[in-house]
């Protein structure tokens, strides 16, 4: 699978052409604009924390492995109320990225056969062009998995809405559910 480049506002480019051999430690920390940025792409009312930690390493012969955790405070509006709500978030950071010249790349999805899956297990090596990689858009992609898509605020609940007699008034929506299902 090849990776994507997507502008991240944490970008983060590591030369993976010339790592050390215990790898290379990279930290990223947003300030107030990135959190901005942040807060925009992912539909939050605000970033008040983000951080990353990542160890870039070598694995198998040309191949890179990026692992760490990702950490940040967040507010989000309730799914019900629309009132603030703090959340944190809290992701553990993994990838293996390949030269897409690489054998292993080349041969992974596109050889004849059957591929097994397991959707408890790490995922495909991914492939990436030059000597470069984002591992800052990386954990943002791991940050982005880790924010809870339907916030709600201890106790809030959903009503349904009532006529002057007590009845059940129907929603637009329902309303146009009905006339389809009648049509089938």
């Amino acid at each position: 699978m090849k990776h994507v480049q997507t502008q991240s506002s944490v970008s983060f480019i590591v030369n993976v052409a010339r790592l050390p051999q215990k790898g290379m430690s990279v930290v990223v920390e947003a300030d107030a604009a990135q959190r901005e940025a942040l807060a925009e792409a992912h539909g939050l009312l605000s970033v008040e924390r983000y951080r990353a930690e990542l160890l870039v390493s070598s694995w198998k012969r040309n191949g890179i492995k990026v692992r760490g955790r990702v950490e940040a405070a967040i507010t989000q509006a309730c799914i019900v109320t629309m009132e603030p709500l703090d959340a944190k978030v809290e992701e553990d950071v993994e990838g293996v990225f390949l030269p897409e010249d690489s054998k292993l790349g080349r041969e992974g999805f596109h050889v004849g056969g059957e591929i097994l899956l397991d959707a408890e297990g790490p995922d495909s090596p991914e492939t990436f062009e030059g000597d470069s990689i984002d591992v800052g858009a990386l954990a943002e992609e791991f940050f982005g998995l880790g924010i809870d898509p339907y916030p709600r605020k201890k106790g809030a609940a959903m009503t349904a809405a009532t006529d002057e007699d007590g009845g059940l008034v129907e929603s637009e929506f329902q309303k146009k559910l009905r006339l389809i299902a009648k049509k089938l």
